[in-house]
């Protein structure tokens, strides 16, 4: 369920925890990364969960991601900070990670009624 009516399309648009995300999951590549979510707001203090996949008996490459100071953020990052937007106050989610980019979000929460 996405309820968010801002629409980010470059990292300086997003907020200094998307940003930080962002960053993050460029950083671990392939994994995944649990946080908190408080008011839309991915939690990165105290420091997430990281879980990094290595695969052995391949080359990795290292350092890979951008290095520009803004760029145009791809849809699955844009769909994921809008579906953050839309989780419960906090929320526990876990972030699987391919290639850097966001794959799939879990979200933990516990149903009202």
């Amino acid at each position: 369920m996405i309820a968010s009516t801002r629409r980010l399309h470059v990292l300086s648009e997003a907020s200094p925890s998307e940003q930080r995300l962002i960053e993050l999951m460029t950083r671990v590549g392939f994994g995944r990364i649990e946080c908190r979510v408080r008011c839309g707001e991915p939690v990165l203090d105290p420091a997430p969960l990281v879980v990094r996949e290595v695969k052995l008996g391949c080359e990795r490459l290292i350092g890979a991601g951008c290095r520009q100071p803004d760029y145009a953020l791809k849809d699955a990052v844009i769909e994921l900070l809008a579906e953050l937007k839309a989780c419960p106050d906090n929320a526990d989610v876990t972030i699987e990670v391919r290639h850097g980019l966001p794959h799939r979000l879990l979200v933990q929460e516990v149903p009202r009624g």
